[in-house]
């Protein structure tokens, strides 16, 4: 939390299940490899898929400040857990 004149601001946390505003579940959000796969909308789930299902990812270049999809987590990224990820996505998307 931080003060100004006109008061205390409240700084959301991004980066979970839960909405970063309101602190509430997110209503896409399905079990997947043992943890939670989680999206804000479904753009968002669209990105996530396209970019799991892709088999070369090209890193940029200069490789400066990470993008969104380069810090996703590892068992997300990783090539043992594509097809459940997919699905997953594929079952959010469905559902939305």
């Amino acid at each position: 939390m931080y003060f100004s004149g006109r008061g205390a601001l409240v700084v959301p946390t991004f980066g979970g299940p839960d909405d970063p505003y309101f602190r509430l579940p997110l209503w896409l959000r399905r079990a997947c490899c043992g943890r939670v796969l989680w999206a804000y909308n479904v753009p968002h789930l669209e990105l996530l898929g396209a970019y799991v299902a892709a088999f070369q990812r090209e890193r940029p270049s200069p490789a400066g400040s990470q993008t969104l999809l380069e810090r996703l987590p590892a068992w997300m990224k990783a090539a043992s857990n594509r097809a459940e990820v997919l699905a997953a996505i594929r079952a959010l998307r469905d559902g939305a």
